[in-house]
This record gives C-alpha cells, sequence and structure tokens, in this order.
C-alpha cells in the first residue's frame, strides 16, 4: 500500500484574526483538495487544523490503516510528536499555569495520530520549484485565498 501523500498549509491576517487552511492530499492516483476559512484564529492554529481536517477525511473515509506522509512548512506542527512528552507530562500547562496555546487541537491531534503511521516531513516555505507543480506552494496560495475572501467585501 503505497502511502496518502498530504501537503498542508495555514494562513493568517494577524489584523483582522482570520485564517485560512488547506490540503492537497494524494491518495493513489487521485488528488482531493480540502480547504476552509475561521474567524478570531492565529496561523498556528491554521496550520495545526489543516493536519486535523486532514485526519478526520481520513479516518471519516475508511483510510486509517494507509501510511500517512505529510509534507509541512509549519515547525509547530513538525515539533508537536516531539514535544508530546513533556506536554502531557506537565498536564498541557506552562510555567505559569496556564493551558498551552490550542491546547483543544493539540489533544485531539494527538489522539488521532496515535490511530495512523504518519510521518510529519519538514519542507521549505513557499519555494518555486522549476521542475513543475509544488504541492506545499500550492496549499499554501489556497490557504490565503479563504483569508482573502473571507476579508472581501460582500456586496
Amino acid at each position: 500500500m503505497k502511502p496518502i501523500k498530504v501537503y498542508t498549509d495555514g494562513s493568517c491576517n494577524h489584523a483582522h484574526r482570520t485564517g485560512g487552511w488547506a490540503v492537497i492530499l494524494f491518495i493513489e492516483n487521485q488528488k482531493l483538495v480540502l480547504k476552509g476559512k475561521e474567524p478570531n484564529t492565529t496561523h498556528q492554529r491554521m496550520e495545526l487544523t489543516a493536519v486535523l481536517k486532514m485526519l478526520e477525511y481520513v479516518e471519516h473515509n475508511h483510510l486509517m490503516t494507509w501510511p500517512i506522509q505529510v509534507y509541512t512548512d509549519s515547525q509547530y506542527v513538525v515539533n508537536l510528536q516531539k514535544r508530546r512528552a513533556k506536554l502531557v507530562g506537565k498536564s498541557f500547562l506552562t510555567k505559569r499555569n496556564l493551558p498551552v496555546a490550542n491546547v483543544d487541537l493539540v489533544t485531539t491531534f494527538f489522539n488521532l495520530i496515535d490511530r495512523v503511521t504518519i510521518e510529519f516531513i519538514k519542507v521549505p516555505a513557499h519555494q518555486k520549484v522549476s521542475s513543475g507543480e509544488n504541492p506545499n506552494r500550492n496549499a499554501d496560495k489556497l490557504a490565503r485565498a479563504e483569508v482573502r475572501e473571507h476579508l472581501r467585501p460582500r456586496r
């Protein structure tokens, strides 16, 4: 079984706290795009939301037994697994005894990745590739388009 290849990205307009996320999945010979927008959010939430939306799609479509390779430019997402023991050991609390940022998404993330074989691969952000299509850059364009659409004045 070939792995599902996934490219994710998130974007956020900090002034308006509006974000967008995008996922491009390659499952065998099929390409799927998932995308959306969120109000009152942050860039890190959007990066993590993209991965969660992909995992929800995989679960809903009974693909949890497939290996998954996630290509992301988010250091935050890539390092979450490395930080897991420390986060869990401190009950997801900071030194000031406050919940860590995005605790709701982080705990969901850990619950979902426990049920799949998943590899996170850090890629350079938004790089042009001379040899054709760059799915990570395309995910970035889709996420930013979601933000722009949300901010566009209604007529």
